[in-house]
């Protein structure tokens, strides 16, 4: 019998399990959500991360490669499918899936955070120091945008200046 459910709700249901760190219940809602719906990517991501929190690596990276196989350009997935090649003692492919998330989205802070952590590990300091340089770059970039999004006081100052010079200038 089918459930009129659809797959955005499970999946929402199944984030919050997550969120509650209930991963086996997360599993398990949003494996609903992929049989209602096996073009949703965000169910397998979420699932994926799921399972990757228990150490169920082999079914993690089936979710990110089946994520991959949706979308090939969802930096996201190869991300997290780099973050299970670790686990998995693949260093070299994880850091071919970190790359990979890079190239696809250059301000994918995480990406660059979890190529330096596997860069230091293997040794490789030198070839970070960009990626150290790059997360600072975001990092304060992404500071500014959310101060200067959600500064009322700023965003009403530049408001009353910009007003201020239209009037100066007429």
């Amino acid at each position: 019998m089918k459930n009129n459910t659809s797959a955005k709700d499970l999946f929402n249901k199944g984030m919050m399990a997550f969120a509650n760190t209930d991963y086996e219940e997360s599993i398990e809602i949003l494996t609903e959500a992929a049989d209602v719906d096996e073009g949703f990517k965000l169910t397998f991501v979420g699932r994926g991360s799921a399972y990757l929190q228990l150490d169920k690596l082999d079914e993690a990276r089936a979710d990110f490669n089946h994520v991959i196989d949706l979308d090939p350009g969802y930096a996201r997935a190869f991300h997290l499918r780099g973050l299970v090649e670790e686990k998995r003692g693949n260093d070299e492919q994880a850091l071919l899936d970190f790359t990979r998330a890079i190239e696809l989205d250059p301000e994918y802070g995480a990406a660059y955070h979890s190529r330096v952590t596997l860069m230091t590990k293997m040794g490789r300091e030198e070839e970070a120091a960009d990626d150290v340089a790059m997360i600072q770059h975001l990092t304060s970039k992404n500071m500014a945008e959310y101060a200067n999004d959600n500064n009322v006081w700023q965003s009403n100052h530049l408001a009353v200046e910009d007003a201020m010079e239209t009037e100066l200038n007429r």
